[in-house]
């Protein structure tokens, strides 16, 4: 057996629908489209959500909840992903360096999973208690950074 004996299963494959060639082809005169209607016009295609002009489950569900356009969003670092890079100093310019976080967004949040074995001075917008007494307990420094 080799590559150019493969063949797919009987029936899997089916012979591609040429429309618009003539009575002939079975599908001449209207080309598949049916008679009249939205659907056999050129150009035709509905958006997304379109129901023929009823109003759009969309638009009749009652609208809920609350989005607050001023929340912050913290990229989020744990204690024990700072105790693997065994850095003496971490800032957020170190963890987008080392991959840790991608982007910083509204500031960097620090927050107390794992615990730390080597004094680690750490600079960043925020501390969950947590952190900050784990960060003091282990000898190091957590410094706050101004938020623009």
């Amino acid at each position: 057996m080799n590559l150019s004996s493969l063949k797919p299963p009987a029936g899997q494959n089916h012979a591609r629908k040429r429309v618009g060639r003539g009575m002939g082809s079975g599908h001449g005169k209207t080309a598949t489209r049916g008679s009249k209607g939205q659907g056999s016009r050129s150009g035709s295609g509905l958006r997304r959500g379109f129901e023929g002009g009823q109003m759009p489950l969309q638009r009749r569900l009652p609208k809920r909840g609350f989005h607050n356009i001023f929340k912050k969003r913290y990229a989020v670092v744990n204690l024990q992903q700072i105790a693997d890079l065994k850095e003496p100093a971490i800032s957020p310019e170190i963890l987008i360096a080392r991959g840790v976080i991608k982007k910083l967004y509204d500031g960097l949040k620090i927050l107390g999973e794992g615990g730390l074995s080597a004094p680690v001075s750490v600079s960043a917008h925020r501390f969950s208690r947590s952190a900050r007494e784990k960060i003091l307990q282990a000898g190091g420094q957590a410094e706050l950074i101004a938020s623009s």
